[in-house]
């Protein structure tokens, strides 16, 4: 009977065509596939516990998999790591038990936007954050996102291509905090719809500059229209922070890397 392990996975989506595997293989699902088959000698397939779109970065991407073979942590972390990229790295190894699901399991995941606030556009972090030339206001920027958490349908920040079955999802928070010339805007959720974070951030971005009022986020949301909102923002500088579970599972829900950046 094959044993069930949970991995935790970093990467940096820059050079990838999102999470989700496709034929022409430039995923990092499929570099993650590669290479733990590789490992353990045999075809190795992984549930994820969120797709992310091309050029967004995860600190924590939980996957599963039913393993063939029986292997401690450190091999399995240092078995597969070398078969992997520079940008792409398994960070830690569970055990799970046969009922857990990377997916139907989670009780939440948190996404992290990353901006700097400068006239001149970034360099040494070009691909890794978001940038603004125009001054931000905090307060306005979190009196708008007061509009936006709890329980609500969000089909205006929801793209055309979006697969989920309903748009109705729960923001549990927005934290938006200044760290120098950087903002940090942390969004915590039941679940995301695609390219919900950054046409939040659209938005958010249009008060924080002065184009629009904090309560026009109200009127954006009663909309439940795409083309209400603002224009979808960039993907560098959006982290998928991970999934969070049931404390019986046991799964980490932070990676050092969190620490790392503003």
């Amino acid at each position: 009977m094959a044993d069930r392990i949970a991995l935790g996975v970093s990467y940096r989506g820059g050079a990838y065509c999102g999470w989700q595997r496709q034929p022409h293989g430039r995923t990092v699902q499929d570099l993650v596939e590669r290479a733990l088959s590789r490992f353990v000698d045999a075809p190795v397939g992984v549930v994820c516990a969120g797709r992310t779109d091309t050029g967004v970065h995860a600190f924590n991407q939980v996957v599963h998999l039913d393993s063939p073979v029986q292997r401690d942590a450190f091999s399995w972390l240092r078995g597969t790591n070398r078969h992997l990229p520079d940008d792409i790295a398994l960070q830690w190894v569970q055990p799970v038990a046969g009922d857990f699901h990377a997916r139907f399991s989670a009780c939440g995941r948190r996404y992290r936007y990353l901006l700097l606030e400068s006239p001149m556009r970034p360099a040494l972090e070009s691909g890794m954050v978001g940038w603004s030339f125009k001054p931000l206001d905090g307060a306005a920027m979190r009196a708008a996102a007061a509009h936006l958490v709890g329980e609500h349908d969000f089909s205006s920040f929801r793209s055309a291509d979006c697969q989920a079955k309903s748009p109705v999802k729960t923001l549990r928070s927005i934290d938006i905090s200044r760290h120098g010339d950087y903002w940090r805007f942390d969004f915590d959720a039941s679940a995301f719809l695609h390219h919900m974070v950054r046409n939040l951030m659209g938005c958010l971005l249009a008060v924080g500059a002065g184009r629009q009022a904090p309560d026009w986020l109200s009127a954006v949301l009663a909309a439940r229209d795409r083309d209400a909102a603002a224009p979808t923002f960039a993907a560098a500088g959006l982290y998928f922070c991970g999934p969070y579970y049931d404390p019986r599972f046991a799964i980490p829900e932070a990676t050092s890397a969190m620490c790392w950046l503003p």
